[in-house]
């Protein structure tokens, strides 16, 4: 839809029947076209100060698309990474060049497709959403509330980012069953699960019924907890993409 939110009412369609199907069932909202890309998502995320200068960057990996998380209730988990790959970041550089941004966040999707090309998918002038903002704060040891405050009245940013944690996202959803209880993840995983509660609203269909928060130092042991509080009964879980070999700076 041309105003819509977290993928509503937003179709893949595989054929000319499906096409077909389409327009005559259409809501009366006007709807865009676009090309479909394969690939998992990355993001550039971050603050700029009164000046325009980045002062927090973050990046993270997605494996599911918005889309498919709503349409087929998808298990859902992605992290921040540790260190920002080369190329992501001069493409958000350029953004934040581009859109003159001043005394905000932002939030920028890419497409890494197969063959490791990026493709540029959606500029949001405005934080993540969901938790993603806390998750900032536990990969880094920071307060991006506190640090934003002090960007907006005195133009500083004073906090040491260094990003010492993955931190990942980790969503179950209320109509499916797991082989692990919540009490059960509480108790497995005290010194790697920092933050848990229920999501509300518009979130819920996107990225989950419960949200977990999960950090460590290092990828594979966080994509096994993911793995294992995402574990059904008769299935294993997926791993999202690995973080990239080739990296960045640490601001």
């Amino acid at each position: 839809p041309d105003i819509g939110v977290g993928a509503y009412k937003t179709y893949k369609l595989h054929s000319q029947a499906e096409l077909d199907n389409f327009f005559i069932n259409k809501p009366l909202e006007d709807y865009i076209f676009e090309e479909f890309i394969e690939g998992h998502i990355q993001t550039y995320d971050g603050l700029v100060n009164q000046d325009g200068k980045i002062v927090f960057s973050s990046a993270m990996v997605f494996k599911e698309g918005v889309m498919d998380l709503v349409n087929e209730s998808l298990d859902f988990w992605y992290y921040t990474m540790r260190e920002i790959p080369e190329e992501l970041e001069k493409a958000g550089h350029k953004l934040v060049t581009a859109y003159h941004l001043r005394e905000r966040f932002f939030h920028f999707e890419f497409f890494c497709t197969p063959s490791n090309g990026m493709v540029a998918l959606e500029v949001n002038l405005r934080p993540p959403g969901g938790l993603t903002t806390d998750m900032w704060n536990y990969a880094n040891d920071i307060d991006i509330y506190k640090e934003y405050a002090n960007v907006v009245v005195s133009n500083r940013f004073n906090a040491v980012v260094e990003r010492p944690y993955y931190c990942g996202y980790v969503g179950r959803r209320n109509n499916r069953e797991y082989l692990h209880q919540h009490n059960e993840v509480i108790a497995s995983f005290p010194q790697y699960l920092v933050h848990y509660e229920p999501i509300s609203g518009i979130f819920s269909s996107a990225i989950g019924d419960y949200g977990y928060l999960i950090r460590s130092p290092d990828w594979d042991e966080l994509s096994d907890i993911a793995a294992w509080i995402l574990q059904k009964p008769e299935v294993s879980v997926y791993r999202a993409p690995k973080p990239p070999k080739t990296t960045k700076s640490r601001r």
